[in-house]
C-alpha cells in the first residue's frame, strides 16, 4: 500500500509533537465537538438506528463472504452497460492503469471528486510524475492541495486548519494554479467559499477527463454512488468526456434495495445532515448525456489479505463516515497527521497496518494508537468493533505469527522493542495456568501492599507517569470468596 507520509515518525513521536502545537488542538476540538453534537442529534431523530446499524452490518458480512461472486457480477454489469473493468493489484499498478488511460485522450490535466482510494495509492504525485495535473474540487482537499499539506480527516481534510490560515492560503497559492482570490478577501466563510466556487469554475468547464472514487458500487447493476455536500462531484461526474473511477474491492453492495440502509446511516454519521445533498448514481455511459467514455479501477491493495483475516476483516465494512473520529480522544489530541496515513483515527489504526503490513515502525505503532475506551464502536454504523481488532493487532505485533501477505501465507516476526511485554504477556499465562502459584502470588501482594511503589520505575514511568496504580485489596478475591462461603452466610 502505498499512501504512506514518507519521513513520518512512529505514532508516539508524532503525537508527542502535536499535543504541543495548541493552535492545532483548539481547532479540533472545536471541530470534532461540533460535528459529534450534530451527530448525535441526528441519529437520535431514529426509532430504528440500532436496527439500521445491524443491518448495514450484515450486508457488509455478507459480501464480503461472498466478494469473489459479487466483484463477477460488477465487471459483468459495468461492461454491459457501456463500461470498461480494470483490475489493480496494488498502488502502482493502479496508477499506471489511471495515467495510461489519461495519456490516450491526450488530456494533461483532471478534476477530481473527493477520494480516499487515490489518496491511498498516491494518484496526483503520480500523475504529476507523468505531467498531468491533478485539480482536486472538494473545498477541503483543495485548501489541502493548495497548502502543500496533508489531510488529516476522513471527511474534512482540512479540519486542522482555521478560517485565518485557508484565507492566507487563497491569498498566496491560488494564482499559481489558476484564477486568484479576490483582492481584499477575508475569512468570512461566504468569501472563502465564493473564491473557491470561482477558482474551480474554470477548471470544471475546461478539463476533459474526471477521477473519482465511489462510496457503494451495486453488483446487481454496475451502478456507482457518490454523496457529497457541495456539488463538485456531481460537477466533476458529468461534465468531462472521460470519467475514470477508482474504487477498493470492499465498497460493493448487492442489490439497490441495501443502499436503503446506508443512505441513511451515512450522511447521519459523517455529516449528521438526513440525507446528502447531493447523491450522484451512475451506470456505464449513454450517448445522450454524461462521459462517453467510463472505466471502473476496481483496487485490491492489501484487501484480500485482511479479508483472510477473521478479526481483522470487520474493518473492511468502514463506509468511511469519520464518526469514529469525532470521538476518539486520542485523535482529538493528536490530530491525523500523527497516524502517518490517509486513514487516520481509530478506523485508521486498525486499517493502515492491515492493508501495509506491520512490519514498519509507523504501522507497527498504530495499534497502540487508542485507550480502548471503546466510544469508536459505539458509534460505528457498521458496528466495527475497532477496540477488538486493536487488540488483535497489538498482538500480532508483539508476538508475530501467521498472516497473509500479498495473497501468501506467512509467519511474521515480532516487532522489535517488545521484548519485555512478550516476557511479561508469557509470565502472565504462565500464572494463569498454574492455580497454585497465582494464589501464592496474589496472598503475598496483598500482604506487603504497604509496602508497594506509587510509581514504576524504569520504563513503566511512561505509564504510571500519568495513570494511578491500582490499589492491591487486603485480601485475594479466592480467599474472600472462601471466607464469606461464596457470599452465602458469612460474616456480615
Amino acid at each position: 500500500m502505498s499512501g504512506t507520509f514518507v519521513g513520518m515518525p512512529a505514532f508516539p513521536q508524532a503525537a508527542r509533537e502535536a499535543v504541543g502545537n495548541t493552535t492545532l488542538r483548539g481547532n479540533l476540538r472545536h471541530a470534532t465537538h461540533t460535528i459529534r453534537d450534530k451527530r448525535a442529534r441526528a441519529v437520535a431523530e431514529l426509532d430504528d438506528w440500532a436496527a439500521l446499524r445491524e443491518a448495514g452490518k450484515q450486508i457488509k458480512d455478507h459480501t464480503l463472504r461472498h466478494l469473489d461472486r459479487y466483484l463477477v457480477q460488477v465487471e459483468e454489469a459495468v461492461t454491459a452497460a457501456g463500461g470498461t473493468v480494470h483490475w489493480a493489484a496494488d498502488a502502482d499498478e493502479a496508477n499506471e492503469i489511471v495515467a495510461r488511460l489519461v495519456q490516450e485522450t491526450g488530456e494533461s490535466e483532471v478534476v477530481k471528486v473527493k477520494s480516499m482510494a487515490t489518496q491511498e495509492i498516491a494518484l496526483n504525485e503520480a500523475l504529476e510524475a507523468r505531467g498531468i495535473h491533478a485539480y482536486e474540487t472538494d473545498l477541503a482537499e483543495l485548501i489541502v492541495q493548495l497548502g502543500k499539506d496533508r489531510p488529516s480527516h476522513i471527511l474534512v481534510p482540512a479540519i486542522h486548519r482555521n478560517r485565518g490560515e485557508i484565507r492566507d492560503i487563497f491569498r498566496s497559492e491560488m494564482s499559481e494554479w489558476g484564477r486568484p482570490a479576490p483582492e481584499g478577501l477575508t475569512d468570512t466563510p461566504a468569501e472563502l467559499a465564493e473564491a473557491a466556487r470561482l477558482h474551480l469554475r474554470e477548471k470544471f468547464l475546461r478539463a476533459k477527463v474526471g477521477i473519482s472514487g465511489a462510496n457503494f458500487v451495486v453488483a446487481e447493476t454496475g451502478t456507482l454512488v457518490v454523496v457529497e455536500s457541495e456539488g463538485n462531484g456531481r460537477m466533476c461526474l458529468t461534465l468531462p468526456e472521460t470519467l475514470i473511477s477508482v474504487v477498493g474491492i470492499e465498497k460493493i453492495v448487492p442489490r439497490w434495495q441495501d443502499l436503503e440502509v446506508f443512505l441513511q446511516t451515512l450522511p447521519r454519521s459523517s455529516t449528521a445532515e438526513r440525507m446528502n445533498p447531493y447523491t450522484s448514481m451512475w451506470t456505464g455511459t449513454t450517448g445522450e448525456d454524461g462521459p462517453r467514455t467510463f472505466h471502473l479501477v476496481l483496487l485490491d491493495n492489501g484487501r484480500t489479505d485482511t479479508l483472510a483475516d477473521e478479526v481483522g476483516r470487520q474493518a473492511l465494512r468502514c463506509i468511511r463516515c469519520s464518526a469514529c473520529l469525532n470521538v476518539c480522544p486520542v485523535y482529538e489530541r493528536a490530530g491525523g497527521h500523527a497516524y502517518g496515513s490517509v486513514y487516520p483515527g481509530p478506523i485508521g489504526a486498525i486499517l493502515s497496518p492491515q492493508l501495509r503490513g506491520t512490519g514498519s515502525e509507523i504501522d507497527a505503532s498504530l495499534p497502540y494508537a487508542s485507550s480502548l475506551c471503546g466510544a469508536c464502536y459505539e458509534v460505528c454504523p457498521v458496528a466495527i468493533d475497532i477496540p477488538e481488532v486493536l487488540v488483535h493487532l497489538r498482538e500480532r505485533v508483539v508476538q508475530g505469527g501467521p498472516a497473509v501477505r500479498g495473497g501468501n501465507r506467512v509467519v511474521l516476526k515480532p516487532a522489535k522493542g517488545h521484548a519485555a511485554e512478550r516476557a511479561a504477556m508469557r509470565a502472565a499465562q504462565w500464572a494463569f495456568t498454574h492455580p497454585g502459584a497465582l494464589r501464592t502470588g496474589q496472598r503475598l501482594a496483598s500482604r506487603t501492599r504497604r509496602l508497594h511503589p506509587r510509581t514504576l520505575p524504569g520504563p513503566g514511568r511512561a505509564w504510571s507517569g500519568t495513570r494511578d496504580l491500582p490499589a492491591v485489596p487486603p485480601e485475594p478475591f479466592r480467599d474472600w470468596w472462601q471466607r464469606t462461603r461464596g457470599g452465602k452466610g458469612g460474616a456480615k
